[in-house]
């Protein structure tokens, strides 16, 4: 349970530190909170924090992709009124042809998956928002801006709950010149440690 007045930043922080695991390689295993079971509260306070950082940008739609970005996408969403999006992972019958497809590799897969979105929600002139669980190396967040571009639309910023700084995700988008914003950064995991940046 979250303390009485507890900021989703300082809970965030203690429940990784508290529950999330190093399992080697640079997985983080919080899936008892974020991205298996869901703490809905958690993910509520969260979702409000990222939309209060990114209220100046003028998005008009919120991009995830399936499955574990949902959860802060959709939080996020619910606060600044906007519509999510998640990139799909496989494909639906009820997705027509023509449909966006770009590759990331999954670092806790171990293989690269296909992400898709449909032109009918995705089009011209859109003002994206990409909201995740995690930034790390920041290939698939990478591959949802090259989705964002092939519908002709503007990524106006990237949120996420969980960066590992270690991994230069950060550095891989700088040249988009949008806002990242993340809700705790973790600036090394080794040994079964795992460092918060203060």
């Amino acid at each position: 349970m979250p303390l009485a007045q507890e900021v989703p930043l300082e809970e965030l922080k203690r429940r990784i530190l508290a529950e999330g695991r190093d399992l080697g390689n640079g997985i983080l295993k919080v899936d008892g909170f974020i991205n298996h079971q869901i703490d809905p509260e958690l993910m509520q306070r969260a979702g409000a924090e990222l939309a209060r950082r990114f209220a100046p940008v003028g998005a008009t739609k919120i991009l995830t992709a399936e499955v574990s970005g949902i959860a802060p996408a959709l939080t996020t969403g619910l606060v600044l009124g906007l519509p999510v999006l998640y990139a799909r992972k496989r494909k639906p019958i009820t997705m027509m042809e023509p449909v966006y497809v770009e590759s990331a590799p999954s670092h806790t897969k171990g293989l690269e998956v296909l992400l898709m979105v449909s032109p009918e929600y995705l089009g011209p002139g859109e003002r994206v928002l990409i909201v995740d669980d995690f930034l790390a190396t920041g290939l698939t967040i990478a591959a949802l801006v090259r989705l964002v571009h092939k519908a002709g639309s503007q990524v106006v910023g990237i949120g996420v709950l969980i960066e590992k700084r270690f991994e230069g995700g950060r550095e891989a988008l700088a040249h988009l010149n949008v806002p990242i914003e993340a809700l705790v950064t973790i600036t090394d995991m080794r040994e079964g440690q795992i460092i918060l940046a203060e």
